[in-house]
């Protein structure tokens, strides 16, 4: 009978001290967390440097991509002519032609990857052109930042695992006076 006036009184006193330590501690620790919301392409759009770089790597990717469709088709007219020629062919001559196929093949291959591969010319480009932009945006974010105190930016343009944010958090237009857009 002892233990169970116990229980009840830690039961009792557990009721009352859990919801009090709960609504008095627990608002400091959530009202501490500041956070805000920018929206990357409101503000790249909004960037006439970021549209000029995008104009500029689309011509050269259009031009470079030319280059490419030239030497493909080169290879693929070799291809043809090599199969109209094939059965006047000597071995030797076959050999000779399906290796210049080979190589032409090659050649664009190798032209593709040093223009579009993942270290190539385009993304080198791309880097030299947006990285001094995006730093730009970077500091403005983090000034901002920490002049008001927030902890956390997120970007609800590229966070899928955003579903609503206030407008009242959205920092994009303030970024952009900063920057002077």
């Amino acid at each position: 009978m002892n233990n169970e006036f116990f229980r009840n009184k830690v039961m009792g006193l557990v009721k009352w001290v859990l919801p009090f330590y709960l609504l008095t501690f627990l608002p400091l620790s959530v009202s501490a967390q500041k956070f805000a919301l920018v929206d990357m392409e409101y503000i790249l759009k909004n960037i006439p440097a970021y549209e000029r770089a995008n104009e500029q790597l689309s011509q050269v990717s259009k031009q470079w991509q030319a280059e490419v469709d030239a030497l493909t088709t080169e290879a693929q007219t070799l291809y043809k002519n090599y199969q109209n020629e094939v059965v006047f062919l000597s071995k030797e001559q076959k050999k000779a032609k399906q290796d210049a196929i080979v190589e032409k093949e090659k050649q664009a291959a190798d032209l593709k990857k040093q223009y579009f591969g993942p270290e190539g010319e385009l993304f080198k480009k791309r880097n030299a052109l947006m990285n001094p932009i995006q730093d730009e945006i970077y500091n403005a974010i983090k000034d901002i930042s920490e002049a008001r105190g927030y902890q956390l930016v997120l970007d609800r343009a590229s966070d899928t695992g955003i579903i609503f944010g206030s407008p009242k958090i959205d920092i994009s237009n303030e970024v952009l006076r900063k920057l002077g857009y």
